[in-house]
């Protein structure tokens, strides 16, 4: 028998000045259920459990949207955004509940934690909401339905910073932004990222830092802009931008 949910750690949602609807909150614990379901077959995570769970999945996953989650009024037109490298569904899964007024697309490049995502969806209704595809980042930023389409394109901890933003920006249209969930940043880490972005015809626009509750660690958010459209080579073919990073 699974384990019940585990509760919620006092005082989580102050930091996001946001707190979930109780359908939401339902939601987030279903998820877990769903985490642990999914990790007896296969390693989605280890992060499944209490803190684990709360903090370095959920909150972790949350915290750079803090200023749409607290939005009185929702956007005209629903958000397009994409996952790359989703694994177990982070950040993915857990905006698609925090924003129910978001089209979420989840990708990753292997095919079973792409299966497992698609089920977890579906289970916690999301289905209608929450697009998976089962190929590899440099397809995803040449397809027709993605490059250009999304009004937010992210990665948490795939690769390096400029690995991740020739992933990102092609997928952006004109207003979109690029977000690169990192942990440390440094300014060596900003010079590679703006050489890259320079590249990809896109610029940092802001860099926002936190540390997450409960001594959980730095975690900063990097955003990229595009600032003209990106040129029709990137991303480049499978492999070569990790190989042979823009930077």
């Amino acid at each position: 028998m699974t384990a019940p949910a585990d509760p919620v750690p006092a005082g989580l949602w102050d930091s996001l000045g946001w707190e979930p609807t109780p359908e939401q909150l339902r939601q987030l614990m279903a998820l877990q259920q769903q985490l642990r379901h999914w990790n007896a077959r296969l390693n989605l995570t280890r992060l499944v459990d209490g803190d684990d769970y709360w903090i370095a999945q959920v909150f972790d996953s949350l915290w750079p949207w803090r200023q749409l989650l607290n939005s009185p009024h929702p956007p005209a037109q629903p958000l397009r955004c994409l996952d790359v490298g989703t694994g177990g569904g982070f950040p993915g899964l857990a905006l698609a509940i925090a924003l129910p007024h978001a089209r979420l697309t989840l990708v990753d490049s292997v095919g079973r934690k792409a299966e497992a995502v698609k089920d977890m969806a579906a289970n916690l209704g999301l289905g209608e909401r929450v697009q998976v595809r089962w190929e590899r980042a440099e397809a995803t930023g040449h397809a027709s339905s993605c490059r250009g389409q999304q009004d937010w394109a992210m990665a948490r901890a795939v690769a390096a910073a400029p690995v991740v933003a020739e992933y990102l920006v092609p997928l952006l249209r004109a207003s979109g932004r690029a977000l690169l969930y990192r942990g440390l940043w440094s300014p060596e880490d900003q010079t590679c990222l703006e050489r890259a972005a320079t590249c990809l015809r896109a610029e940092v626009e802001r860099v926002e830092r936190i540390d997450l509750p409960g001594g959980r660690g730095v975690r900063h958010a990097v955003v990229l802009r595009p600032s003209a459209p990106c040129p029709a080579s990137y991303p480049r073919a499978v492999g070569l931008p990790a190989k042979q990073p823009l930077a």
